[in-house]
């Protein structure tokens, strides 16, 4: 699963640096806006400005985290 993510915000934002750990600071707002849209098109799962958080936006990690955790919600 993370590789699969890495892979496909890499493709979407190839400026930023997904080994980061302060990713959130790095991201302008529509870099946040293209990462909410592009794994919940992936995904099918509904991700919006409540997921842009910079808990859930810190590192791959956390974004992994919370793209599993919104598909066993469903």
């Amino acid at each position: 699963m993370k590789e699969k993510i890495r892979t496909i915000l890499e493709d979407t934002l190839p400026l930023v640096n997904f080994d980061s750990d302060f990713l959130y600071s790095e991201l302008d707002s529509l870099g946040v806006t293209t990462i909410l849209m592009v794994l919940s098109d992936e995904f099918g799962i509904t991700l919006d400005s409540r997921d842009a958080t910079p808990k859930n936006l810190k590192t791959l990690d956390s974004i992994v985290a919370m793209v599993e955790g919104k598909l066993a919600a469903r």
